[in-house]
């Protein structure tokens, strides 16, 4: 692994880490109180940069954004169909 790559694989880390509190938080609550048009322009670009990080044979960035994209979904997904918790 190269220092560049190391460089790119630990920025990985530490976006992916800061994601885990917010989305753990929704799937016990679930529900969240992020503001809908953020959770699906972030999904939306997420998304999109996994599918561009594919085509140009990106692993970090295909790693990175597929997660993303995963969290963001699940963020999404709580938004529009609450769970009522009692």
């Amino acid at each position: 692994m190269t220092g560049i790559e190391f460089l790119g694989w630990a920025g990985f880390g530490i976006l992916v880490a800061a994601w885990i509190p917010q989305t753990w938080d929704t799937i016990k609550a679930g529900s969240t109180s992020m503001n809908l048009a953020f959770i699906i322009m972030y999904f939306t670009s997420s998304l999109m940069l996994t599918i561009y990080s594919v085509l140009i044979d990106d692993t970090v960035f295909t790693a990175l954004n597929g997660l993303l994209t995963l969290g963001s979904g699940i963020n999404m997904y709580f938004k529009i169909f609450p769970r009522n918790i009692e």
